[in-house]
């Protein structure tokens, strides 16, 4: 009976030294997945961003513009589109950027003229759509 004690006591003491020491230990932070900034402060890395999705583009327009700090319904939709891209529109929230807009060479649907558009704030790439000319009947997210 007293080696069964000693048994249990020293398996006993071998496991909370591998549960202490062995077992590592979980992170309470969040493993992200977030992708990587995609630098944007030139019109060959612009064009090539839409380019590495397949789409051919030539630059139409660009415009400085002000993101809300307060998303509207309408804006707060754009996020949304922007968040299932893993852009980061939310991030920029207040702050200036520059709007570019692109026409789409390789794709029109029911010869829908396509637009592509690129938000940047500092350089990088926050947002991005590809929608028909006619008012956006038809939206594309670009990757």
């Amino acid at each position: 009976m007293k080696k069964k004690k000693i048994f249990i006591l020293i398996l006993t003491a071998v496991i909370i030294y591998a549960a202490i020491f062995l077992i590592p230990e979980k992170t309470t932070e969040p493993e992200t997945s977030e992708k990587p900034a995609i630098s944007a402060s030139t019109v060959s890395e612009r064009i090539d961003y839409f380019a590495s999705h397949g789409w051919e583009v030539e630059e139409i327009a660009g415009k400085d513009i002000t993101i809300p700090s307060d998303f509207s319904e309408a804006y707060e939709e754009y996020a949304v589109f922007q968040d299932r891209q893993g852009m980061p529109l939310r991030e920029y929230a207040g702050k200036n950027a520059r709007i570019y807009v692109y026409e789409v060479k390789n794709y029109r649907p029911e010869n829908n003229k396509m637009l592509a558009e690129l938000l940047v704030c500092d350089d990088i790439a926050i947002a991005s759509m590809v929608y028909s000319e006619d008012g956006g009947s038809i939206r594309l997210a670009v990757s």
